[in-house]
């Protein structure tokens, strides 16, 4: 049995339909990952086709240390305790990529005692924490050490058994098995489900495996169109837009999410999304009828087909000092007084609050 060397996908050639396939009887990735790797082409989803039970069937079945990845910019959704938890007890070490999209004043103790706070709030037991930088431009450069940091934790915490690297889809795994590897053998694109079974890998004295990227349910990743992931997924450093707000206001990110801010004495409202999303503001006793009109026109990309795929989500207290977190569309960072927020999102899209990251 012959699997793709970019996806882990068994190898076929008799249908074109079916994952694996390949023309060639020799050849060692299928069409897909050859499309994928010169034309950045999906030509199928199959993100609603990888079960997260099957793959961790297999990991637990492994004697690894679990490198758990997780997406700096899009953490909430990568950090489900509930996910962690199917792992079976098995030591995890987190590498958070993507450190290279937020502001480079937030610093990495910043970062760290972020992610220490989340994971302890969410009873989720690490055994480390590697922060990574740009592994796509700059993987090894001598101004980023994420690799080798990476490589000594490993060293440090594996005892003797293998490594599985897991994580939800587009957090950055097979990029940063690529890298770890110093070679481009795994398939890469913003496309879910690019990884599509585990893939073994013998790498010093040991076996490094990739594995097929979970979904989550409640990101906006999971149900967009392919075809507006290059505007959702951020490639360059974000740009914080800053709203000084009064009285009542209202945030429209897209067509996939609304902020309506009640009250605001003083208020900044920082915007962390992808520099692609156009954000409009305007008042709140005006929002219904914005999106009654115009979502999916000037609203627009759109998860939603009306405003019935709609709920709207209240919360009334302090949120001085929070952000109000999308799954996989980003976040607003609050400071001043409101006395209450409406966030307005497709029904299949959650929405958590924190205390503030950066």
């Amino acid at each position: 049995m012959r699997k793709c060397q970019g996806c882990g996908a068994v190898l076929q050639s008799e249908d074109a339909k079916k994952i694996g396939y390949t023309p060639k009887s020799d050849a060692l990735i299928c069409q897909r990952c050859f499309r994928l790797t010169h034309y950045n082409d999906a030509m199928v989803s199959y993100r609603q086709g990888i079960s997260a039970d099957e793959v961790f069937q297999k990991v637990n079945q492994l004697d690894a240390l679990i490198c758990y990845v997780v997406d700096l910019f899009d953490f909430e959704a990568g950090l489900f305790s509930r996910i962690m938890a199917r792992s079976k007890n098995k030591e995890i070490l987190l590498a958070a990529t993507k450190r290279d999209l937020l502001p480079r004043s937030v610093g990495y103790d910043k970062i760290s005692n972020f992610i220490v706070r989340r994971c302890k709030e969410e009873g989720i037991d690490l055994k480390g924490v590697v922060v990574v930088e740009d592994l796509v431009h700059h993987a090894k450069s001598d101004n980023n050490p994420s690799v080798e940091n990476l490589v000594e934790a490993i060293k440090v915490l594996r005892k003797g058994r293998d490594v599985v690297m897991m994580g939800m889809a587009n957090a950055g795994k097979s990029t940063l098995v690529n890298a770890l590897l110093d070679r481009s053998q795994i398939t890469t694109s913003p496309h879910p489900g690019t990884t599509l079974d585990l893939i073994e890998i013998e790498y010093e004295d040991f076996k490094l495996y990739d594995t097929p990227g979970l979904l989550a349910n409640g990101s906006v990743l999971t149900y967009c169109d392919d075809s507006d992931l290059k505007k959702l997924i951020p490639h360059k450093p974000i740009k914080p837009i800053v709203y000084q707000l009064k009285g009542n206001q209202s945030l429209s990110i897209g067509g996939y999410a609304r902020v309506d801010l009640w009250g605001c004495e003083g208020v900044s409202a920082t915007c962390y999304f992808s520099n692609e999303m156009k954000i409009h503001r305007g008042k709140c006793e005006k929002a219904d009828e914005l999106w009654q009109n115009h979502l999916g026109k000037e609203l627009s990309p759109t998860i939603s087909k009306d405003l019935s795929d709609l709920k709207k989500m209240t919360y009334q207290g302090n949120i001085d000092g929070q952000d109000i977190v999308i799954f996989g569309l980003g976040f607003v960072c609050v400071r001043g007084k409101v006395n209450k927020v409406d966030v307005v999102v497709d029904e299949k899209v959650s929405v958590t609050f924190r205390k503030a990251m950066i």
